[in-house]
């Protein structure tokens, strides 16, 4: 007898509340192991792939493709114990939990036993990874077939619903569940039922657009341009969703204020054309301006630990932090990301260099985890790779300061009385007031500065 096991969408970890469903790995019929990735989906932090703790049968999915659903809605049931060949064996549902780690030694199993190490706590792990296969249902068992085709679920309550995702979906469209007539066993209330009352209603409203459009066209905005009826409309979900309520939230608490400052730069390039052109076994790799300005950054806050700092607006104090984990905003194609180089404060130019370049070639390919993405302390904005000079960054909530670096560039500089071509940069700071005023920015700014025209001065700190 089939034992049919419902498998909801975790907690992905980091306050995440809710994922798109990017991609189904895996459809109605095929059989799946134990930690199988069956969904990929995109939360506000990176795109991950979700694995199904239990293994048999999939009966029913929940959600096309480009569905947002919330943590805790259900996203796959899975038939246990149904076909032969299925793999794996399912925990009791009672000991499921909902979070994930990234820990291949949770849970039970272990790479070295054949488990994923993509884990689901409290789920189980280990069966090894069986391939994906498609069972037809003339080939399940009874009772499996009886699931794909129709469940007969215990009616209960005055309104003949049981599913909490049909009264869900029924709530967010206003939908009122006693004026739907069940299309199921008893006249229960199906998700089918509120779908088709969904898309009514929708169809009315589509219908009543219609005939007002003639009458909007007619009315002008403010600046007297009429409403376009054919402009696209973008989500705001997904990174670009998170970036949107980060800065909102960011210019809504924090009142910042910028300073910025030109600087020679002329001898850090110097000092990094000869660190690159190092040959023989003390020679290392490449290091990149980010990673240089990186470690000056580190410095600095060693300094003027008031920027390393957060403000706990309910307890109305501010928090300085003990260590540095510097964010470097990176530029993607699914949007802004900052990527976090942890524990900054204990490495060099060049163990920073190597962590930069490979963080940002995660987040080149959508790879990135919440974990590399959350905790920062203090964010670097290397801005000068668009080809401009300067900016007035909003901070990376909840942090307490961003740097942000302009483009280098020969330009007209008195050097040493003369005029000359040197390479300057733009620096700015753009600080929280709360943590600290204008002299202590000042002097952040001015001591990176100082590194920037003379890097001779790191070496206090090396």
């Amino acid at each position: 007898m089939a034992q049919v096991l419902e498998f909801k969408l975790p907690d992905l970890g980091e306050g995440l509340t809710e994922a798109e469903i990017v991609r189904w790995l895996v459809e109605v019929g095929d059989v799946v192991a134990i930690d199988q990735p069956v969904v990929e989906v995109e939360t506000a932090k990176a795109m991950v792939e979700v694995p199904c703790p239990y293994g048999g049968v999939v009966t029913a999915r929940f959600g096309e493709e480009g569905t947002e659903l919330p943590v805790g809605a259900p996203l796959l049931t899975v038939a246990v114990g149904a076909a032969e060949g299925s793999s794996g064996s399912s925990p009791s549902p009672s000991s499921a939990s909902s979070s994930l780690s990234s820990s291949p030694s949770s849970g039970s199993g272990t790479e070295s036993s054949g488990g994923s190490g993509n884990v689901l706590v409290g789920y189980g792990t280990g069966a090894p990874a069986a391939r994906r296969r498609r069972i037809r249902p003339d080939r399940l068992d009874r009772a499996v077939a009886e699931v794909l085709v129709a469940e007969a679920p215990v009616h209960e309550g005055p309104v003949p619903v049981v599913s909490p995702l049909v009264r869900r979906l029924a709530r967010q469209h206003d939908i009122d569940l006693r004026r739907l007539a069940g299309s199921g066993p008893d006249g229960l209330i199906l998700r089918a039922d509120v779908d088709r009352a969904i898309r009514t209603v929708e169809e009315t409203a589509a219908a009543t657009a219609r005939v007002q459009a003639p009458v909007a066209a007619v009315v002008a905005a403010p600046n007297g341009v009429a409403a376009a009826s054919d402009a696209e409309r973008i989500p705001l979900r997904g990174v670009r969703g998170a970036v949107a309520d980060k800065l909102s939230r960011s210019r809504t608490e924090i009142p910042d204020a910028t300073c910025w400052v030109d600087a020679d730069a002329t001898e850090l390039m110097a000092v990094r054309a000869a660190m690159n052109a190092a040959t023989g076994p003390s020679a290392g790799p490449k290091v990149s301006v980010l990673a240089l300005l990186a470690r000056i950054c580190t410095a600095a806050l060693a300094r003027f630990p008031e920027l390393n700092a957060t403000v706990d607006t309910a307890a109305r104090e501010i928090v300085r932090l003990p260590g540095v984990h510097l964010g470097f905003a990176a530029q993607t194609e699914r949007g802004l990301v900052v990527p976090v180089v942890r524990d900054a404060h204990t490495r060099n130019a060049e163990s920073i260099g190597a962590e930069i370049a490979r963080l940002t070639e995660l987040a080149r390919t959508g790879k990135l985890s919440p974990a590399q993405l959350t905790g920062g302390t203090f964010t670097l904005n290397n801005y000068g790779v668009f080809g401009v000079d300067g900016s007035t960054p909003i901070i990376n909530h909840p942090e307490a300061a961003m740097l942000g670096v302009g483009r280098i560039m020969p330009k007209p500089w008195v050097h040493q009385g003369e005029l000359a071509v040197r390479q300057v940069v733009q620096l700015s700071l753009t600080f929280d007031h709360r943590v600290c005023d204008g002299g202590t920015a000042g002097g952040f700014l001015r001591y990176v500065a100082d590194c920037v025209e003379q890097p001779a001065v790191l070496l206090r700190t090396l």
